[in-house]
């Protein structure tokens, strides 16, 4: 069982954790800008083979992910979160070794999977602060937490960029390998869990966990919520150069402009999470997160009609802004319905989820774009978001969300 909040340093355990997510954040974004650049240098060169590749490389990480995280929950609630953090952070460090030593793409096809089968460091972090930090501040814990990953995503790609300019790609495996290890050492040393290990045989069934949960529709309906979230974020990322290209005609400096309208949204988020989550902790979280979807709903309409990149991206950033509250209102709400005796397995149901909307969103927004054309992604994504308003809104009202555990 988790200890009482009050007997565990848990501030110093987010101040860490959130270093940990960012150090995350930062590694995997590092080799994204030029991850298409490795499949090209490991021998794919022929274009509509380099974009086939290179989709499948991507994606298959957040693939893999999902199918490992409930076995990764469940360990998690048997021996303790911050073994799991130990486990991601090592194992996804020796695995960028092992990507900057790939010799075919298959090879990195592979290591790509080990990846996502690997990671979760960041659902784990978050199960780890939500049953460690007093009830009535999860939001505002959570929310700073979720800043961490956005922060290390934001920078990642600048300086991944930089780098593989300046030293060639292979290096920037290895130093996001060093990244990772630092990574493992910070939480090695610094992160403090008082856990007693579950014995296998006590350990809850899948169904189980569900029969532990006073609003079981409630919990599953925060997942597919998940899942809608990341889709509507991930839709739109297939078409943004191009749209602006659309937008701005052939202008000189394409790549900085779209590469700032495509960050502007993190920006935001780490603006607005902290507040909005704190501001959840007085009104509650399930009002923060109706009102947030249905001002992305009023947000996303008008992207559809601009004229300039500029007016995309304002309303680009206030999107940032609503949707930097929307994960952790949800992640607040999972542990206000969830006992710490699973909430591991809670988590990691999320995350597959999340991993299931990172991997179709971007094929959704593709589809669309391609039949429709760019202005239509923003159309069908409001209309996917709506859909999730009216349904969080029907769930919610169906029964109190807020449930009072025994340490509340």
């Amino acid at each position: 069982m988790t200890p009482e909040p009050e007997l565990i340093n848990w501030k110093r355990n987010l101040y860490i954790a959130w270093l940990g997510c960012f150090l995350t954040g930062a590694a995997f974004s590092l080799v994204m800008p030029f991850l298409p650049l490795y499949v090209e240098q490991l021998g794919v060169t022929d274009p509509e083979s380099l974009n086939l590749w290179s989709g499948a490389v991507f994606s298959i990480t957040f693939l893999f992910s999902a199918i490992a995280s409930p076995f990764w929950g469940a360990l998690a609630d048997r021996k303790g979160r911050k073994l799991m953090l130990l486990r991601s952070a090592l194992g996804m460090s020796v695995v960028m070794v092992l990507m900057g030593l790939a010799q075919n793409v298959w090879q990195l096809l592979i290591l790509r999977a080990l990846l996502g089968l690997l990671g979760g460091f960041v659902p784990n972090a978050n199960a780890l602060i939500a049953t460690q930090v007093p009830r009535n501040k999860s939001g505002w814990a959570l929310g700073t937490l979720s800043t961490g990953a956005v922060s290390g995503a934001l920078l990642g790609p600048l300086i991944g960029g930089v780098l593989a300019d300046a030293y060639g790609l292979r290096l920037v495996f290895y130093i996001t390998a060093v990244v990772l290890f630092i990574c493992f050492i910070t939480t090695l040393l610094w992160v403090n869990e008082r856990f007693t290990p579950v014995l296998k045989k006590d350990m809850l069934s899948g169904r189980q966990v569900f029969a532990t949960l006073k609003n079981p529709r409630l919990v599953i309906s925060l997942f597919i919520t998940t899942m809608i979230i990341q889709v509507a974020t991930g839709s739109i990322a297939p078409i943004l150069t191009l749209y602006v290209r659309e937008l701005a005609g052939n202008i000189n400096n394409l790549a900085f402009v779209s590469g700032m309208i495509a960050a502007v949204p993190g920006v935001a988020a780490l603006l607005s999470a902290p507040r909005l989550g704190k501001l959840g902790d007085r009104i509650g979280p399930e009002r923060i997160l109706v009102a947030m979807m249905a001002i992305s709903v009023l947000l996303l309409i008008p992207m559809a009609f601009v004229q300039t990149p500029l007016q995309l991206g304002v309303l680009r950033f206030l999107l940032g802004a609503a949707d930097g509250a929307m994960l952790p209102a949800v992640q607040t709400l999972l542990i206000y319905n969830a006992t710490n005796q699973v909430a591991g397995r809670i988590f990691s149901y999320n995350q597959s989820f999340r991993d299931v909307g990172n991997v179709s969103g971007p094929l959704i927004g593709a589809m669309v774009s391609a039949s429709y054309g760019f202005r239509a992604v923003f159309c069908v994504t409001a209309g996917v978001v709506m859909f999730n308003v009216v349904y969080s809104w029907w769930t919610l009202q169906r029964k109190p969300a807020r449930i009072r555990l025994p340490n509340d």
